[in-house]
């Protein structure tokens, strides 16, 4: 233990004590004062909670002598100080916990020793879709249908606030959960009982956690598992990381959006290779930001494969802290606590030490798009027409195998009212810019520019606005902006993850008719973070992200297949032609207005007595007792089978013998592509099993609300209609052959006769596997079709840790190496040797690959268990089994 308690001063005279990082390095434990000041903060904790069982005092040592350039073999023990859900990832951890308690109660245990030790908080935002768009009352009626579809789960959401004491939920209706953490659940600096300030940290189960990180809170994304892991008491365990030091100089020029400084940032560091890094902005470029500014930057940080984009506290931070809402006593607090740290203020260039430093000049930043299918391809305005011409091109390789029972034509629609590049959704969406006041307001003065020239959006655009937060609409309403608007088509929808995620609803029939029938190229336009395939629309081929006001413009144009910055826009009503420079906001009209969105009493009110603002929650009934009363009619949430067979000793590693290929993938395949998301087709294996329990395909709600019950879930693992598994060249959906020959067949019913027949699996796949959100059910899929292995050329950081979590080991190939280079077509056995002796983090393996000819390839890959405490967590069959196993024996 170290001697570095002291004491602070803050509002006027009130004093706090805290764990002293300047005394640490007076006691000549390390130079802190060089360190990044994401590190410090983690060090923070490390130092308070040194005990020596959960934190060592060689975890504060090692990470106070953190070098820059040093190699990463430290596991640094984080306790976090509270946890975000949101109700896709948040049910099924739910779930868990309530099987959870439901085992240690078989064990003769108190069922209450399952308890999360941490604040947790879940916001419900994932739920509502855009059914109904373009009208007055979309609001009132999305959020209808979202309680009717969804009323078993928020029963069950419910009993876990009965049942667990640090369990609360922010009910439907209020805002996107990265939003409300920033405008609401952060604190900046929290105090325990004893009197000691520290630092507000969490983890969250959705991988825009970053976005906090904009505020100077160090937070990033995991998995449901490991959430379930941290709140129940364990470290977040990680290697001790890489901090790249972004310096941003200069300012954007006028016309310049927040939304093309982060596309240009992700291009700038997905190609520099920050995955798994921390990434800390700084500089004077970075000191002018404003916080949403930063907040937006921050967002982002999966998109360009970061842990965390992160900016430290400074004058800024409490200026929005004062804002929104907080008491005058908590932002001083929060200012003071960080001075006494010497934390306080934006870093200089050169200040700080760090593993790599990258530069921006925020002048040379133009206006951008991102797409047609991934955030990091950005895309300068003026070059959208020729890119999009390049992807209808590409498009033409493959072909979409329907699935049994889909509807079929034997004729081709004339394609009058829709052509390759029209765009078919325009939404104004996610929690990356809508959570920015000055993007959402120059979107509503482009919208007021617009109408007032007599500007139309045709009939074939959906349009929909989902803001991050009632404040948003109070602001556009207090402006006037709103009805300019609506009277475009962008009415409110709802206020949660809508397009961003999938929840995008339905087109209209004839249109996503002529689009599958002429094999059409349509775009969705949006101002969100993710836009892989098949996420937004699963018809919808080409998807760009952008800001606001750009959608507003997209929307209007009505295709992509124009260059905006030189073509008209439209007609006026005057009859001329109307350009993007009609009608863009000027920097001073925009500022003119930002006052209207920094009113403390709005957040104030806004952000208390939920259940009395949302009448539908509060008639929401529930069942009552430590233990769930599961209902196994539901087709929502059913008990998850990680516990049968439970028993209080760990298992032994063991090798992987005579495995088959269930998929041969490529690069960049996303948990979009692995976990089950959107929409269930009524000729899935999913939505089979749904037909056949009752449930009518009007009421199949989407895979994310269903993802309480792991019957739906493993049916549509791997089950995306973009997907391109190589074992079936040429065509794209969910499909494989067994053993690699024979009629193509979807991937589920293969899992299944493979498990009947006792024989594992493997996944191959190529870079960046899992790259994309924190889903749990990317690796509770997989591990439940029976995969034991996945063998990729490169992991995302956070599926890897979940693949682990759950049971299966990830190996990686040699640099160089591939299913393509070894010529693997999917005819393949294969053998995964090493395991059995006992295994060490990162240790070699050997990946025997017996061919149809039988002759043999003996391929050496390294097993990516890299952390000693994930080694436990495979030995125990997955971190779950583990922590129960911990708390029974602790009871």
């Amino acid at each position: 233990m170290f001697d570095v308690i002291r004491e602070f001063t803050y509002a006027g005279g009130k004093t706090g004590k805290y764990c002293s990082l300047p005394e640490l390095e007076k006691l000549g434990i390390g130079p802190v004062s060089k360190l990044p000041v994401s590190i410090r903060i983690v060090l923070e904790s490390v130092l308070r909670n040194c005990d020596g069982m959960r934190v060592a005092d060689s975890d504060v040592k090692t990470l106070a002598n953190w070098a820059a350039t040093g190699e990463r073999t430290a596991e640094i023990p984080f306790v976090v100080a509270r946890v975000v859900l949101q109700d896709f990832t948040g049910v099924p951890l739910l779930v868990d916990l309530a099987a959870m308690r439901d085992a240690a109660a078989k064990l003769g245990k108190n069922p209450k020793i399952i308890e999360p030790l941490v604040p947790v908080d879940l916001v419900v935002d994932h739920s509502v879709q855009v059914d109904v768009s373009e009208s007055a009352d979309a609001l009132q009626k999305n959020m209808e249908i979202e309680f009717a579809r969804n009323e078993q789960r928020y029963q069950f959401l419910k009993w876990g606030m009965q049942a667990f004491e640090t369990f609360s939920v922010v009910p439907p209706g209020i805002g996107i959960v990265h939003q409300v953490n920033l405008e609401y659940l952060a604190k900046g600096v929290l105090v325990d009982g004893e009197g000691v300030f520290y630092p507000d940290t969490l983890v969250g189960t959705d991988s825009h956690t970053t976005m906090i990180n904009g505020l100077g809170i160090v937070g990033w994304g995991v998995g449901g598992i490991e959430a379930e892991a941290g709140m129940l008491g364990q470290p977040v365990y990680f290697l001790t990381p890489d901090v790249v030091g972004v310096t941003l100089t200069g300012s954007l020029n006028p016309g310049v959006t927040a939304t093309d400084l982060v596309l240009t940032l992700t291009e700038l560091l997905r190609a520099a290779k920050v995955v798994g890094k921390f990434v800390e902005f700084h500089g004077e470029g970075a000191a002018s930001l404003s916080l949403t500014d930063r907040a937006t930057i921050a967002n982002m940080a999966p998109e360009y494969g970061a842990t965390m984009g992160f900016f430290p506290v400074d004058e800024e931070s409490c200026r929005y802290l004062t804002n929104t809402g907080r008491t005058e006593e908590q932002v001083d607090a929060f200012r003071q606590y960080f001075k006494a740290q010497g934390l306080f203020g934006m870093p200089a260039a050169g200040a700080l030490e760090y593993s790599q430093l990258l530069t921006l000049d925020l002048s040379t930043v133009v206006p951008s798009v991102a797409g047609p299918k991934r955030p990091q391809d950005r895309i300068a305005l003026t070059d959208v027409k020729e890119k999009f011409g390049e992807l209808v091109a590409e498009n033409t390789k493959y072909t979409i195998l329907p699935m049994a029972g889909s509807p079929a034509s034997d004729r081709k629609l004339e394609m009058e009212s829709l052509s390759n590049g029209d765009v078919v959704i325009a939404a104004i969406t996610s929690c990356t810019n809508t959570s920015n006041p000055s993007v959402m307001l120059a979107a509503g003065l482009v919208a007021k520019k617009a109408v007032e020239k007599g500007l139309t959006v045709r009939e074939t655009v959906k349009t929909s606005l989902g803001p991050g937060s009632r404040v948003v609409t109070d602001y556009l309403n207090k402006t006037g902006l709103q009805s300019y608007l609506d009277t475009l088509g962008f009415q409110t929808v709802g206020y949660g993850c809508t397009t961003c995620i999938g929840n995008s609803g339905p087109l209209d029939a004839a249109i996503e008719k002529t689009i599958v029938e002429n094999n059409l190229t349509v775009a969705a336009v949006l101002s969100g973070n993710r836009n892989f395939e098949a996420r937004v629309h699963q018809n919808v081929k080409a998807n760009f992200l952008m800001s606001p006001p750009l959608v507003v413009a997209y929307a209007l144009a009505g295709s992509v297949s124009i260059d905006l910055t030189t073509a008209p826009i439209g007609t006026g009503s005057d009859g001329n032609s109307v350009y993007l420079k009609d009608i863009w906001p000027t920097p001073a009209e925009v500022a003119a207005l930002i006052g209207s969105a920094e009113d403390p009493a709005v957040f104030q009110t806004l952000y208390s007595g939920f259940a009395e603002q949302n009448p539908l929650w509060q008639e929401i009934s529930s069942s009552t007792g430590d233990l769930y009363a599961w209902d196994e009619n539901s087709t929502y949430i059913q008990h998850p089978p990680y516990f049968e067979n439970f028993g209080p000793d760990a298992g032994v590693a063991a090798d992987v013998l005579g495995a088959r290929p269930l998929a041969i993938l490529g690069d960049s395949v996303t948990t979009d592509h692995i976990s089950p998301a959107g929409a269930i087709k009524a000729s899935s294996p999913a939505g089979r099993y749904l037909v056949e329990h009752g449930v009518e395909a009007a009421d199949f709600n989407s895979y994310g609300s269903r993802r309480g019950n792991d019957r739906v879930m493993v049916r549509g693992t791997f089950a995306n209609v973009r997907i391109k598994n190589q074992m079936v060249p040429g065509v794209e959906g969910g499909i494989t052959k067994i053993n690699g020959a024979g009629e193509p067949v979807a991937i589920y019913d293969a899992a299944m006769e493979y498990k009947a027949a006792g024989v594992p699996l493997v996944i191959l796949a190529g870079q960046e596997y899992g790259t994309g959100s924190s889903r749990d059910w990317a690796a509770k899929g997989t591990a439940l079709q029976g995969v034991k292995a996945v063998i990729a050329q490169s992991f995302e950081r956070i599926h890897r840790s979940n693949l682990v979590g759950m049971g299966v080991l990830p190996c990686q190939f040699p640099e160089g190496v591939s299913a393509a280079t070894l010529g693997l077509d999917g005819t393949e056995t294969f053998d995964l040797t090493g395991v059995a002796g006992g295994i060490t983090p990162r240790m070699g393996l050997t990946l025997t690959i017996t061919k149809a000819d039988g002759t043999k390839i003996e391929q050496p890959v390294t097993l990516r268990i890299d952390t000693p405490i994930e080694v436990e967590y495979y030995l125990h069959g997955g971190i779950l089994p583990y922590v129960l196993r911990q708390l029974v024996a602790r009871a």
